[in-house]
């Protein structure tokens, strides 16, 4: 009797353990295969054209590393573990993190939107809003009144054509002296005066301690919205563009297949290369993608110097569809162009 509460107790005492491990987690990362979002959802133009396939952007799922997820990736081929520093700077808090994230995929949006009506001959251009805060220095005045994706509309009661405009209005003052912003947080409009200090580095440069970006609105004809909810990075760019620019024109480039990729979108159509391309074929192959575009990226003497054994996108990309066995055809492209040349030429089902 007195050996079963022994091994009851044991077991009640390990069973604690083992939970409390799930919560502590690890100073590492897992990435893992995440998901491919069908675009037509997403990606509407007013009264565009509508496709019989289905153009499909593909995530990377990226979370904090407890015992078990970091035991269980060391144990997959398509599951990395990555060193905290490795996901963000040092000096960058998690709210800068996805801030940052977010932007990315704003703006990969709004250059997708461009590369797309411009291939599609058709207008738009940008309002102008303000500056976007993407950081703040904690050592700089900035810290006690701003955050993180504050947006900043004015500065001394004047407006800016752009944060370049900003940066040489706030530069020509002088420590100490005070400059009052008008920002907007949350939907609600603040004010605060912010006296400027000195940069530690480079020395004699004057500031309040933000990073920006200029914050402004992309303005289409036809309209056009994309909504993403919290997916970030600059990864859909080229799968943006292939949507938009299929319901601005008559013809279906789909075909009525199912067609996923990756790639970040340049205004001038080329394609970027992107991080966790691997997991992003199999999460395209569980969705029964029958075609993926992958980068195809120029490896420079520079880049193998550093990393001998780095591929481009395309080779990661065919390598990892090897290892699952998938059927689905892994295409590479260097630009929005060679993506259409494809379609164009696809037999239709």
């Amino acid at each position: 009797m007195k050996k079963k509460k022994i091994w009851l107790r044991i077991t009640f005492i390990v069973v604690i353990i083992l939970f409390a491990a799930s919560f502590y987690h690890l100073p590492y990362y897992v990435e893992s295969p995440g998901s491919a979002e069908k675009l037509a959802p997403i990606v509407k133009v007013e009264n565009g054209y509508k496709e019989k396939g289905n153009f499909m952007l593909t995530t990377v799922r990226l979370g904090p590393a407890n015992i078990y997820s970091y035991v269980l990736a060391k144990m997959s081929k398509h599951e990395d573990v990555l060193p905290l520093d490795q996901i963000m700077p040092k000096d960058q808090t998690e709210e800068e993190y996805n801030v940052y994230q977010l932007y990315l995929m704003d703006n990969s949006k709004h250059t997708a939107i461009q590369v797309a009506y411009s291939k599609a001959h058709k207008p738009y251009h940008f309002n102008y809003k303000g500056v976007y805060v993407l950081s703040v220095d904690p050592s700089m005045p900035a810290a006690k009144a701003l955050n993180a994706g504050d947006q900043i509309t004015e500065v001394d009661g004047h407006r800016f054509e752009s944060s370049a405009q900003f940066i040489k209005y706030v530069g020509g003052k002088k420590v100490g002296q005070s400059i009052r912003i008008s920002y907007i947080r949350d939907g609600k409009e603040n004010s605060a005066d912010i006296k400027l200090a000195e940069f530690k580095k480079p020395k004699g440069k004057v500031g309040i301690g933000i990073g920006l970006v200029d914050d402004r609105d992309l303005i289409t004809s036809p309209p056009v919205t994309v909504k993403t909810d919290n997916i970030g990075g600059p990864s859909a760019g080229l799968m943006f563009s292939l949507e938009i620019y299929n319901q601005l024109t008559k013809q279906d480039l789909t075909k009525g297949y199912q067609i996923a990729g990756t790639g970040e979108i340049a205004p001038d159509g080329e394609v970027g290369r992107i991080g966790g391309i691997d997991k992003k074929v199999v999460a395209a192959d569980k969705e029964g993608a029958e075609i993926f575009f992958a980068p195809n990226d120029e490896i420079t003497p520079d880049m193998k110097k550093e990393e001998p054994g780095i591929q481009s996108n395309y080779q990661e990309a065919l390598k990892a569809a090897r290892e699952i066995g998938t059927k689905m055809k892994i295409v590479p492209v260097k630009t929005f162009d060679d993506a259409l040349n494809y379609l164009n030429g696809l037999k239709a089902k």
